[in-house]
């Protein structure tokens, strides 16, 4: 886990406003969920397999370990867990180096954040090796503390990562706003006790208790987020 300096805490004397804001990743920030599929295509391809397309939504949001653990035993294909999981690493790394997309709002998303001093925080499945190559696209300055799939025992969708997040803020789950893209993500974030945004990637979302489903980023700010908090 990579952490800075946080920022000031935004919390009222009542403890009612936002804490913090909780970020993923891939499909939230950066449009890269189609890069992971296309990646698992093509090493199994290598070898003779061929993945069906429904599975994409059993692999979608979730660790390196269960995603490569399916495909494995769905395929039927000859490779050990450790060996798939560095030729999938390699793979991404060599897309987003070509081209690593963020999403519509994203950019102006993390800049209002950033302006106005709010504890953020990225968290995601992805491990860090491959956080640290796309912090240079989204900018290390924008995120407080920063937490990899690969440094907590158990990831997403337990909700170890989003605890070990506001702890590390300072910060009072029930006042953080999490942001996810898949139901792996949004399960860990409620599952922490979060108000959760949800803003479907891959598969829909449904609205649910302290769940608000947007079409995009567009559709998220400060006073968004804020608002949430006050009829929390």
């Amino acid at each position: 886990m990579t952490s800075t300096v946080p920022a000031p805490s935004t919390r009222t004397a009542d403890g009612s406003a936002l804490q913090a804001v909780l970020l993923d990743m891939d499909g939230t920030l950066v449009d890269s969920e189609g890069f992971w599929w296309d990646v698992e295509v093509e090493v199994f391809a290598s070898r003779g397999h061929t993945l069906d397309d429904t599975w994409r939504h059993v692999v979608v949001g979730g660790p390196m370990t269960r995603s490569a653990g399916f495909l494995i035993e769905a395929t039927g294909a000859d490779i050990g867990l450790d060996e798939l999981t560095v030729l999938l690493n390699q793979g991404f790394e060599d897309r987003i180096d070509r081209s690593l997309p963020l999403m519509p709002g994203a950019a102006r998303l993390l800049a209002e954040l950033s302006e106005h001093r709010i504890p953020t925080a990225l968290v995601s499945a992805s491990h860090r090796r491959i956080i640290d190559r796309v912090l240079t696209t989204l900018g290390p300055q924008h995120f407080a503390l920063t937490v990899a799939g690969d440094e907590v025992s158990r990831t997403k969708p337990h909700p170890d990562p989003y605890l070990l997040a506001a702890a590390g803020l300072g910060a009072d789950p029930a006042r953080c706003a999490v942001v996810e893209d898949t139901a792996t993500g949004v399960a860990a974030a409620e599952a922490a006790g979060c108000q959760v945004v949800a803003v479907p990637s891959i598969a829909p979302i449904a609205p649910a208790a302290r769940r608000t489903v947007v079409p995009s980023l567009e559709h998220v700010d400060l006073a968004f987020l804020r608002r949430l908090m006050t009829a929390a």
